[in-house]
């Protein structure tokens, strides 16, 4: 699937989608991710055929589907509400797709018990949706799009009504489908942890315009700018400025008393400047052992807040008057209140143009 600058402007002049460009491996998973009207599910609904492209050409295979009507374009889409008709069964939701082509009975019935067997939705056939629980119900919605054998999977945060940990199950029962059914999926979600835990590729999107795409890892370990870093990560990357100082073998960061030593490339324009430094919260340590290894790079922090989370705790901390997140094993028993030795790791901070927060 291929979008050629694509622009998406509505009817009062706001333009959602000023031109983007995005190439959709087959049978891949992708995922769309950013904040609230970023863009995303309007990407996902010109996909569809639900929304107009206003420009631009978007291929679905090597065929144009600009004009195509949503029904034949070969996709089916999930939506957040589920969308079932309330009066009919399990067996009636999934079958209706297929009886408005007028599908043979026979072919009906073994697509319909071929499916509610992968999605264990046997036992439930003869129910109505008000009847099931929100992840039976969201399978059933998934049934249904399956039964069609589409070439694509178009899913608009379909697990955002669930709680917690049905979305947790849920998740890796869409991984696992993906793998089955062996057919490109689109999902559009504004939680990153469904993002970096599900998808191939993730599409990061902010105010229409595509930021990066890339792999989980690459995301993670290789944001292309300030924007990408802050949104990828849970607790979200630290961000503060320091100033850059030549030293030997390389560059130190300066911050208050805390001097990081770094290998980072491409520092020599902005000695004597302030660069933006990000440090996701696992790579400032407490551990003796690290402490003990980097002298140089530790700093003394103020623990405003520790939240114990089972094997580590995030530590709400200041340093310097900067506020930050730190994550250490919770053998180290940190309380709110304590005054902790920590060290930054230099060999993983990222350094960001302050102007431009792009990557350096």
């Amino acid at each position: 699937m291929t979008l050629k600058n694509i622009v998406k402007t509505y009817d009062n002049n706001v333009t959602v989608i000023p031109g983007m460009d995005l190439e959709i491996r087959d049978k891949e998973f992708i995922i769309l991710v950013g904040p609230s009207g970023c863009g995303k599910s309007t990407t996902l609904r010109m996909i569809a055929g639900l929304e107009e492209v206003t420009s631009g050409d978007l291929f679905i295979g090597d065929r144009r589907v600009n004009d195509v009507p949503p029904k034949d374009r070969n996709i089916a889409m999930v939506f957040q509400s589920y969308a079932l008709y309330p009066h009919m069964t399990v067996y009636k939701n999934m079958a209706f797709a297929l009886q408005l082509k007028k599908a043979p009975k026979e072919e009906i019935d073994r697509k319909v018990r071929q499916v509610a067997k992968v999605l264990e939705l046997e036992p439930y056939l003869n129910r109505k949706p008000k009847a099931l629980s929100g992840g039976q119900r969201q399978r059933v919605a998934l049934g249904r799009a399956m039964v069609r054998d589409p070439a694509v999977f178009l899913l608009d945060e379909p697990l955002s009504n669930l709680d917690a940990k049905l979305r947790t199950e849920m998740r890796s029962q869409i991984s696992q489908l993906h793998q089955k059914l062996q057919t490109t999926f689109v999902y559009v979600t504004h939680d990153q942890t469904e993002a970096m835990t599900m998808a191939d590729r993730i599409v990061v999107l902010k105010d229409g315009v595509i930021q990066q795409v890339d792999s989980p890892q690459e995301l993670y370990d290789h944001p292309v700018n300030r924007f990408v870093a802050g949104f990828i990560g849970t607790p979200p990357m630290n961000f503060f400025q320091a100033g850059v100082e030549r030293a030997q073998g390389g560059h130190v960061l300066v911050f208050g008393d805390c001097r990081v030593p770094t290998p980072a490339a491409g520092l020599e324009p902005y000695e004597g400047r302030e660069v933006t430094v990000g440090v996701r919260p696992e790579d400032i340590h407490g551990e003796e052992a690290f402490l003990a290894l980097s002298t140089s790079g530790q700093l003394e922090a103020h623990v405003d807040l520790a939240e114990m989370m089972g094997a580590e705790i995030y530590l709400y901390i200041t340093v310097n008057g900067q506020k930050l997140i730190s994550r250490v094993p919770s053998r180290m028993a940190i309380r709110g209140g304590d005054t902790v030795r920590l060290a930054v790791d230099g060999n993983k901070v990222h350094l960001f143009d302050p102007e431009t927060e792009q990557r350096i």
